[in-house]
């Protein structure tokens, strides 16, 4: 009882003491003890604030990197142990998502790095006649290695943070605001079902797709060290059905990354399209489909249907001197002029957006056209550096048409799936729109999507459409041009299809034979 009395003597003196003795003098004598803490205790001890200085305005990157590391990586095993630590479970209001755990202020959990263990520390502290409070991590470690573990630890975090901040983010699909205002976003949650598990793609052409993107988004040091800016270029062509919507989903879904959707029609001029761009986020897949519907970006070009001769006509006439102004509007020959560019967006002011001084304002994009028609693009446009990735999508290959019949109707093995990969070896042209409609009509009855896609290719055979030759769809282009792929597949000979309407007639006969027809 003594001992119990002095120690409440001792704590109301110290109390006494607190009341009367100026601020500064108790942050000095707090501060020594600290000190006096630190050379004794054989651990070093790191402080992490939520914010950088006494303003609390600049939020500090290495807090939210520990807020993801901890809160994301380490406690789901930590709740699954013996010993958890205590842990507050949070829900927002209106989220689909599962509770997510963190760890409650003034609790500490443990990590192991290099055969080191090290603990992290919550402080959440009340500021005196204010209900803000201050919050901060701690971490503890070994006096004798902290020098040589601090760097690759803080390294491993922000790795770590970095890759489960990409993967648990919930991501959004960006459009331009129409005419009329300031240039600006507006979005929607990004919640696209397309992966590269569900896309019917050749094999070749899924791997090297997903080589291509892993390579982009793992490249941060290549592209410093070789200088160049930090995006991907694809033209993805193809006629209508041919999945290049769907391929663009899959990409985003893949890289976990937005996406912007632009409306050219919606632009005014190249400077608002330059401020769109500014507005777009590092991490971002910037998508035009149909580009060469959405404007004629060829105006300032002058030319792109017209041959090497008529173009240098016309710049030969350029250079000699009006005789007289009336009659003659020289601007209108201006293949590089300024005179209507204010007014509309012009082919220059696109290749500054994708290639120019300022598509290196940010990081980590990228870029995707879409065209039914390739050959109407300026080949300005089609360079490396632009669109480094040429992906042809058209008719359904063999493994494409097979993968789709297994995944809409069930169906592995079938007789007539042979029929059905002869038909397109000869030319039997279904892009996957069109043979997933004719599925999709008799999902419930498998033997009758069959035989229905058979007779669907078959007449497309008999009718003469289709490109008449072995290559499948998806080729993957990386220096091949889209016409030398097309007359590749117009070299076919008539024996083939003769070899396969002969094979067609024998297989329906023995069919017919054992339904006992």
């Amino acid at each position: 009882m003594e001992l119990l009395s002095q120690m409440w003597s001792l704590l109301g003196l110290l109390t006494i003491l607190q009341n009367i003795l100026p601020s500064q003098l108790l942050a000095l004598l707090h501060s020594t003890w600290q000190s006096l803490q630190d050379s004794l205790t054989p651990y070093s001890y790191f402080d992490v604030p939520e914010f950088l200085g006494s303003s609390a305005v600049e939020p500090n990157d290495l807090y939210r990197h520990v807020y993801l590391y901890l809160h994301q990586s380490l406690l789901s095993s930590a709740a699954a142990s013996s010993s958890p630590p205590r842990l507050t479970l949070s829900l927002p209001r209106g989220s689909l998502a599962a509770p997510s755990l963190s760890l409650s202020p003034n609790h500490s959990l443990e990590d192991c790095f290099a055969g080191q263990r090290l603990l992290w520390t919550h402080h959440a502290d009340t500021l005196q006649d204010s209900l803000e409070e201050r919050r901060s991590f701690s971490l503890r470690l070994p006096k004798r290695a902290s020098a040589s573990l601090l760097s690759p630890y803080l390294a491993h975090l922000a790795e770590a943070a970095d890759h489960l901040e990409r993967s648990s983010r919930p991501r959004r699909l960006f459009t331009n605001s129409p005419r009329g205002g300031a240039p600006s976003w507006s979005s929607v949650p990004f919640r696209h079902p397309a992966t590269f598990a569900t896309l019917a793609l050749e094999p070749a052409l899924k791997e090297s797709l997903l080589a291509d993107l892993d390579a982009f988004a793992a490249g941060r040091e290549f592209y410093f060290r070789t200088g160049r800016a930090w995006k991907r270029g694809y033209l993805l062509h193809g006629p209508p059905g041919s999945g290049k919507s769907s391929l663009i989903a899959a990409m985003a879904n893949h890289l976990r990354y937005d996406v912007y959707d632009l409306e050219l029609t919606r632009v005014a001029n190249n400077s608002d399209l330059r401020s769109l761009l500014i507005q777009t986020n590092n991490r971002s897949v910037i998508v035009i489909e149909d580009i060469d519907c959405s404007l004629d970006l060829t105006g300032d070009r002058r030319g792109t249907a017209m041959s090497a001769a008529a173009r240098t006509r016309t710049v030969r006439r350029r250079r000699q001197p009006p005789l007289s102004n009336e009659g003659t509007d020289s601007d209108d020959n201006d293949v590089g002029g300024s005179r209507g560019n204010d007014g509309r967006v012009t082919l220059s002011g696109l290749l500054n957006f994708i290639d120019g001084l300022w598509s290196c304002c940010g990081e980590e994009r990228v870029i995707v056209f879409t065209t039914n028609y390739v050959e109407a693009f300026d080949p300005a446009l089609l360079r490396p550096g632009r669109m480094d990735v040429h992906v042809n999508l058209g008719a359904c290959g063999v493994h494409a048409m097979r993968e789709l019949v297994e995944r809409y109707v069930g169906v592995r093995d079938h007789e007539m799936l042979g029929v059905a990969e002869s038909c397109i070896r000869v030319g039997a042209d279904m892009t996957p729109a069109e043979m997933t409609e004719v599925l999709l009509r008799h999902r419930e009855e498998p033997e009758e999507a069959v035989r229905s896609l058979v007779a669907e290719l078959s007449a497309r055979v008999a009718g003469g459409e289709g490109s008449g030759g072995e290559e499948e769809s998806g080729a993957w282009s990386w220096e091949e041009s889209p016409e030398k792929a097309g007359g590749k597949r117009r070299r076919a000979g008539w024996e083939k299809k003769v070899r396969f309407l002969r094979r067609l007639r024998s297989l329906t006969k023995s069919d017919s034979e054992s339904r006992g027809v």
